[in-house]
């Protein structure tokens, strides 16, 4: 047996996503991990097709099936696969070879599923490479990029962001994005960077626009093997830390991280709070609070009590009153498409009143737990009005003594100025997309 590639990497990443439905960040890292052999290059390569190929899926799809007339919605998702990595290839790699691209998906073909499958595979794409022939290019990208995005979405980004915002929204996807690290102070953000250069020169690193913890890089492999790694910086997106920073906590305060999920943002609070002050973090999912607890004990930031609780349908265990509180809400996520694409193909247009009904309910009952005079930060990692604006206004229809109050992170303020609503978006900030408002509870 053949050692796996950069392609049947992608491919066994995507028959996952197909076939199983699964996370494709997730079965990248485990496919890649299993792979020990490919070098950073082929890793990149790796992550490029699986990416690549699923945000411009439907299109894809669109012009394989030109040269298939009863489709290829009955393929068996091996060969559905195959065929979707040679055609990405074909309209938008141009280092790929056409041969080479059709010729590695009919061979796989043949090995997984018959001569017979595969003789069909070549005939079809040996149509669609006639079509690619010369038509490479940025402008096809968007072109495939924007048609993809379900008629649902781009119409909900074109009312939040207009026209123009949203094609810009959608065209900020076309650049791989940045990993984002967290160093613990702002003050050491320099010496990391220069020692990250030093020590990785094959990689680019940049200092962070939005959050003055962040430094940005593209390339080197694997980030645990740098230096520094989970001692002087971690892993956490920038949009990420600029939430975080939005609550504001200060020495002594008491705080909740009221949907914790993997704990960067506690982490975060962890620090800002210091040993005079404590978090408490909730979440939905006990699994995720028992992984969060031993991570951040690691850390030398653990934290004071943890809580699973349905805030849609109560406060559980809770019963502190907190100086200040974070709701990161379950969202549509549609913020960070331009790193999880597949989240497109996973949303429906229902979705949106549904989810901002359960924003709603989380924040009104996590306001019950805010001392008067106290903040509230409500988030979400999505742009869309159904989930930002107009849970806002559903919020301060009901009986919460919630009212908008403008940030009082200085590190926020320099963003958001007097306002009380912040949007972060990957075409002006660089982060991926956030939603974030600064409330305070009134007597």
């Amino acid at each position: 047996m053949s050692l796996p590639s950069a392609r049947s990497v992608a491919a066994s990443v995507l028959v996952r996503v197909i076939q199983d439905k699964a996370f494709a960040a997730a079965a990248l890292d485990a496919e890649v991990a299993r792979a020990t052999q490919l070098d950073p290059r082929d890793r990149g390569l790796a992550t490029e097709l699986v990416y690549g190929s699923l945000r411009v899926l439907p299109w894809l799809e669109e012009r394989i099936t030109r040269h298939a007339p009863r489709g290829i919605g009955g393929l068996d998702p091996r060969t559905r696969a195959e065929l979707f990595l040679s055609a990405y290839q074909l309209f938008f790699l141009a280092r790929v070879p056409a041969f080479a691209a059709v010729n590695e998906a009919v061979e796989a073909v043949k090995q997984a599923r018959g001569a017979k499958l595969a003789a069909f595979a070549n005939a079809v794409l040996r149509r669609v490479a006639q079509d690619a022939e010369g038509t490479k290019g940025d402008a096809l990208l968007f072109e495939a990029t924007w048609g993809s995005i379900p008629e649902w979405l781009r119409t909900a980004l074109g009312r939040t962001l207009g026209d123009e915002g949203a094609r810009a929204f959608c065209a900020a996807g076309l650049v791989p994005p940045p990993l984002g690290l967290r160093v613990e102070r702002a003050e050491e953000r320099e010496r990391w960077l220069g020692d990250l250069r030093a020590a990785v020169p094959h990689a680019t690193f940049e200092l962070g626009k939005a959050s003055p913890l962040a430094i940005l890089a593209w390339g080197g492999g694997r980030a645990e093997l740098w230096p520094g790694a989970d001692r002087g910086w971690s892993v956490q997106e920038e949009g990420s830390q600029v939430v975080a920073l939005a609550v504001g906590a200060r020495p002594g305060d008491i705080v909740l991280d009221a949907c914790a999920g993997r704990g960067n943002k506690a982490s975060l609070l962890s620090l800002a709070v210091g040993a005079g002050g404590a978090v408490d973090a909730a979440d939905l999912h006990p699994s995720k609070l028992e992984r969060l607890t031993r991570q951040l004990a690691r850390g030398g930031k653990p934290l004071r009590s943890t809580f699973a609780v349905d805030w849609s349908v109560g406060s559980g265990d809770v019963a502190s009153l907190y100086d200040r509180a974070l709701v990161d809400a379950p969202c549509s996520g549609t913020g960070t498409i331009r790193r999880r694409p597949d989240l497109v193909l996973r949303r429906e247009p229902e979705d949106l009143a549904r989810l901002g009904s359960l924003q709603a309910a989380i924040v009104k009952q996590v306001a019950t737990h805010v001392k008067l005079g106290g903040r509230l930060v409500y988030a979400v990692c999505s742009v869309l009005r159904e989930e930002a604006e107009d849970v806002v206004e559903a919020v301060l229809a009901g009986e919460t003594g919630l009212s908008l109050a403008p940030f009082d992170s200085p590190e926020v303020h320099a963003l958001s100025g007097d306002a009380s609503t912040l949007r972060l978006l990957p075409d002006r900030e660089g982060t991926d997309g956030y939603f974030v408002a600064s409330f305070v509870r009134r007597p």
